[in-house]
């Protein structure tokens, strides 16, 4: 593309390192489904390519267009999310390192944490980020990374990317901000003092429920070398196919985002009024105490809902009973799911300080009719 003209974020989507084949024309880029290549003598790389664990065309062009609509310098396409958010901790810490974490994180991000990094010897502390003095306090001279999810999951809290770039600055530290549920179109954490951002391209990236995946984007050049060292020297790359799928979701996720933001908005007013509904979670409502944050960093407020049932036998129950609502987990495709999470995602985190509330039930809402989807829950909640 041309780096003369800035592209908006739709025509980077649709372009940013997928120019025409060279070889063909074809206007999609190839799915290089190869292990090596030949060699124009010994040593002599044809295009820098040898063996697709270092580097494959596919995933190359995923790569420069994960860089490009994130605005970031570098752009690293891993087999899935933890095994992305792995790669950054493994080059950015060391045994005796420090971490902060959402107090309500991700479950398999806790896991990866308490079960994989903390007995390796990095110790992490979960803070609720929305508390800038409570972060700013929980710092230590051995603090590495300020980690940060928003909106979280499940619970779709709001921390202030800006305000928490500056304390980790601050403390010599990096912030890395999982964007998996806002997505780079209606979030870009790195124009924000972000210096990594982190996604499971398995949800909205993706956006249809067929791939798993992981990606890193990040704003400096050299720590983008030190996480492809990280990357080819641990080797949980994305395949060719499974990068050819996640580009092609990629061209749609404009369209998609507005589609999921505007049925969620219409689902979270049914289920405000509804009176068997205790409480809404979704920061598009002005009552949600990252409200002003959210509307001040996001283009929108997302497509996830989580609400609460007032016990855990009645958000079970709703589970159970919707019908174009999919019981299961993940979230970001085009089909709507719902989850309990204190049971199904982050059953991890039982009995941690990451422990979610049991009445929770989680709604990723896709882009069917509304009217359908409204119906849908209602009767679940009758």
């Amino acid at each position: 593309m041309d780096n003369e003209v800035q592209h908006g974020f739709e025509t980077l989507a649709i372009h940013a390192g997928q120019e025409p084949d060279p070889a063909t024309g074809a206007v999609v880029t190839p799915i290089y489904q190869v292990s090596t290549y030949k060699q124009d003598g010994v040593g002599g790389l044809r295009g820098g390519y040898e063996y697709s664990r270092s580097a494959n065309p596919t995933r190359t062009a995923l790569e420069v267009c994960l860089a490009e609509i994130e605005g970031g310098a570098r752009g690293l396409a891993f087999a899935s999310g933890l095994a992305a958010e792995d790669a950054l901790l493994r080059a950015v810490c060391r045994p005796g390192d420090h971490v902060i974490v959402p107090d309500d994180a991700y479950g398999g991000t806790y896991r990866l944490f308490a079960k994989v990094a903390q007995p390796w010897g990095v110790e992490f502390d979960p803070v609720p980020l929305g508390d800038i003095a409570a972060v700013r306090a929980a710092v230590r001279p051995e603090t590495k990374i300020i980690w940060v999810e928003t909106p979280t999951n499940p619970l779709l809290g709001i921390a202030d990317i800006a305000a928490l770039a500056a304390v980790a600055h601050d403390a010599g530290a990096l912030l890395a901000v999982d964007n998996t549920f806002a997505s780079p179109y209606l979030q870009r954490p790195l124009d924000l003092g972000a210096d990594a951002v982190v996604h499971s391209t398995t949800k909205y990236i993706g956006g249809h429920s067929d791939v798993v995946g992981g990606a890193l984007v990040v704003s400096d050049a050299a720590l983008g070398e030190r996480l492809a060292f990280h990357q080819n020297a641990m080797g949980a790359v994305a395949g060719p196919f499974d990068s050819w799928l996640t580009l092609r979701g990629i061209k749609t996720l404009g369209v998609r985002m507005d589609r999921h933001c505007a049925n969620a908005e219409r689902i979270v007013e049914m289920l405000t009024r509804h009176p068997a509904v205790r409480q809404v979670l979704y920061p598009g409502l002005p009552g949600h105490p990252g409200h002003d944050v959210a509307a001040k960093q996001m283009r929108a407020f997302g497509g996830m809902v989580s609400f609460r049932m007032g016990s855990e036998e009645a958000a079970v129950r709703v589970c159970e009973r919707t019908k174009l609502f999919t019981l299961g987990e993940s979230l970001g495709g085009v089909e709507s799911l719902i989850e309990h999470p204190g049971r199904m995602t982050h059953a991890s985190a039982a009995g941690s300080p990451l422990e979610v509330p049991s009445d929770l039930v989680r709604l990723s809402v896709g882009i069917e009719d509304v009217t359908d989807l409204r119906r849908d829950l209602e009767q679940a909640l009758s």
